[in-house]
């Protein structure tokens, strides 16, 4: 997220696996991706951009470190205007904090279950 969206827009998909560099390959050949890495410190995730288009459209990241409790599937991620507050209503209205909140760049970023298992990625500046 490179700039501040309104709250409500999805903003990022990441998917967050074990081996990110055999699921970057699935996944250039079954739908065209590139992909570029992004410096971990010590390993690359990467940024994966459709055929044609110079913007990345999502995250394949390797669940290690910080990202170790994330789950293996696909994760959106929704701009708030304030992740924490976001967290304090998840969990009066029956949902769970499952990552987080913590830094992403310059962003905060927590991820939540809702009352039925289904996660989702919460975001704010």
């Amino acid at each position: 997220m490179s700039q501040a969206q309104p709250a409500g827009t999805i903003v990022w998909k990441d998917l967050t696996v074990e081996n990110a560099d055999v699921i970057r390959d699935f996944y250039a050949e079954v739908v065209g991706w590139k992909h570029s890495p992004c410096d971990m410190g010590g390993y690359d995730d990467y940024n994966m951009t459709p055929p044609g288009s110079n913007d990345p459209v999502a995250g394949i990241c390797h669940a290690r470190g910080a990202n170790a409790n994330l789950p293996a599937q696909w994760l959106i991620y929704v701009a708030v205007e304030d992740v924490d507050s976001s967290i304090r209503r998840c969990i009066e209205l029956g949902g769970h904090l499952v990552d987080g909140p913590r830094k992403m760049g310059s962003n905060r970023f927590c991820v939540v279950k809702d009352p039925v298992g289904a996660v989702l990625g919460l975001i704010s500046k």
